[in-house]
């Protein structure tokens, strides 16, 4: 409900790309109010997480969700012990990834025909 508002009706990107196809991936949703307000996908890769399509409903933006979505994802990946996270930033969001911790990484790439940037942010405990 939420990627369909967000990604096919409000960006236009097609329904088909918005399937899940794969097995596997862990759904998060952020209630606010007691309705869906946000949600994000994690799948495992090598020893990271790669987080795909957050997304937040129009008439919740602006509220710190995405960030309260993200820092409990953040949480499940090091209490599971995950090297880092990785995702695919819209270029008009890199700025929130980017407060988040997260590292600009290569070039740009389209999905869906938007620009994005693959953003990572290292979980490892540096020991002295």
């Amino acid at each position: 409900m939420i990627r369909k508002e967000v990604f096919v009706k409000e960006q236009g990107v097609d329904m088909a790309l918005e399937l899940d196809g794969e097995l596997g991936p862990t759904h998060y949703v952020l209630y606010y109010k007691g309705k869906p307000a946000a949600t994000a996908r994690t799948s495992f890769e090598q020893a990271g997480w790669h987080i795909q399509r957050v997304a937040t409903l129009k008439s919740y933006r602006k509220l710190g969700l995405a960030k309260r979505l993200l820092s409990k994802i953040e949480e499940d990946a090091r209490q599971s012990k995950v090297a880092y996270l990785t995702l695919g930033a819209q270029d008009s969001a890199q700025g929130f990834y980017t407060k988040l911790g997260y590292q600009v990484v290569g070039a740009g790439f389209l999905d869906a025909g938007i620009a994005h940037h693959r953003m990572d942010k290292s979980l490892q405990i540096k020991e002295n």
